[in-house]
């Protein structure tokens, strides 16, 4: 089994996607946009530039991501998507791309009693974030 995070925007699917890919070091693969649909009856209201389905891959694991329809689209709550950062450069390279523009701040950036570095924000697109550095607190 593969989880794979599917994440929903309100319009700017391919401008947080092509963000996070520069940001996270991944490829844009698979734009298709409503535009692309041979049939008009199996676009989605909002318009031919709107994505339906897109990814990023990240020598073979991905996000995939669409935009939804106005009406349809949920700000994203109960949950999170979680990365485990490899050095404190990492995570303070990668905070600071994704964290500029804020939408919240739950958690600064901080030392914890799991991690040397933790931070929880949601970011300008709307997705809430968790990273991490375990650093020397690793489990043994």
């Amino acid at each position: 089994m593969e989880l794979t995070p599917y994440l929903f925007f309100n319009g700017n699917c391919l401008e947080a996607m092509t963000h996070y890919a520069d940001i996270l070091g991944g490829r844009v693969v698979g734009v298709f946009r409503n535009g692309d649909a041979p049939d008009p009856a199996d676009r989605m209201p909002g318009g031919e530039n709107l994505v339906m389905n897109m990814a990023i891959d990240f020598g073979g694991r991905q996000i995939m991501a669409s935009d939804a329809p106005a009406p349809m689209y949920r700000q994203p709550q109960g949950l999170s998507v979680s990365i485990e950062l490899k050095s404190a450069d990492e995570f303070n390279r990668i905070h600071a791309g994704l964290s500029q523009g804020a939408l919240s701040v739950a958690m600064e950036p901080a030392e914890t009693f799991w991690a040397e570095r933790f931070a929880m924000f949601t970011d300008r697109y709307g997705t809430p974030w968790m990273l991490g550095f375990t650093g020397a607190k690793r489990p043994s």
